[in-house]
């Protein structure tokens, strides 16, 4: 697959808003932190949505999961600002307990219809057996509530009545990450913001006892997606919701 530019989508897909959802802090660092920062290099205006506050998280076991909370927040705000991106917004839902209901969907849809990105980002909803830390429960369960808050739910205005005051608003592109190696069909060339990325992971120093082993496989794993030597990639599994080769959301 041909890589391709940040800054290219951003001209030819005419991006200026992006939504990226997760299930726990640090998820998004792994999946696209490079892509994010030439996103907003580019001056792409980019929020945050963190579904749960990763209380169930870490490797240390003297802590409250209050004390937790507090932390893996302010790691992800500090992580997101190494990457352009300053507003950070959190869902409270349980660590490990997320569920794809109608609770968690009508949230991501006023989300959505207040911040109305052209591009979604979030986590896919089909597990990946190649890789089964990248489906966690959560990250599956985040990626199903999210596609259904794409389509048809942000777009419909009768879809949540409580929502009314949020105009329905048309998502562009979905962007999942974690996808099975078979669906991937966006390859962004993001050699330039690796280091970038590592240093947005290095914010998360509650999760990783291994700094140094987590840069040497996420380097690996980025330039195993590239089909250059030297260069790196993040990849993507797009589905076109409304934008240029859709007619009518069709």
């Amino acid at each position: 697959m041909q890589p391709v530019y940040a800054h290219d989508l951003v001209k030819r897909s005419e991006i200026s808003r992006v939504l990226v959802i997760a299930a726990h802090p640090d998820d998004i660092d792994f999946g696209a932190a490079s892509t994010i920062a030439a996103l907003t290099a580019s001056g792409v205006e980019v929020t945050y949505c963190l579904v749960t506050s990763g209380d169930a998280g870490g490797f240390e076991l003297d802590h409250s999961p209050e004390a937790m909370i507090a932390r893996r927040e302010q790691e992800q705000r500090d992580a997101a600002k190494v990457v352009g991106v300053h507003d950070v917004r959190y869902l409270k839902h349980l660590d490990g307990y997320v569920e794809p209901n109608h609770a968690l969907v009508s949230e991501l849809v006023a989300l959505m219809r207040q911040v109305q990105p052209d591009i979604v980002i979030s986590q896919h909803p089909q597990r990946n057996w190649d890789r089964l830390q990248a489906s966690h429960p959560d990250h599956i369960a985040v990626g199903e509530a999210t596609v259904r808050a794409v389509y048809p739910a942000v777009e419909n205005p009768f879809a949540y009545p409580d929502l009314g005051h949020l105009p329905a608003f048309r998502i562009g592109q979905l962007w999942m990450m974690g996808a099975p190696a078979d669906l991937v069909n966006l390859c962004v060339d993001i050699t330039d913001y690796v280091d970038m990325k590592l240093e947005a992971l290095h914010q998360h120093n509650s999760q990783h006892p291994d700094p140094a082993a987590m840069d040497a496989r996420v380097r690996s794993a980025l330039e195993s997606n590239h089909p250059d030597a030297g260069r790196a990639a993040e990849v993507f599994h797009v589905a076109a919701i409304n934008d240029e080769t859709t007619f009518a959301g069709f």
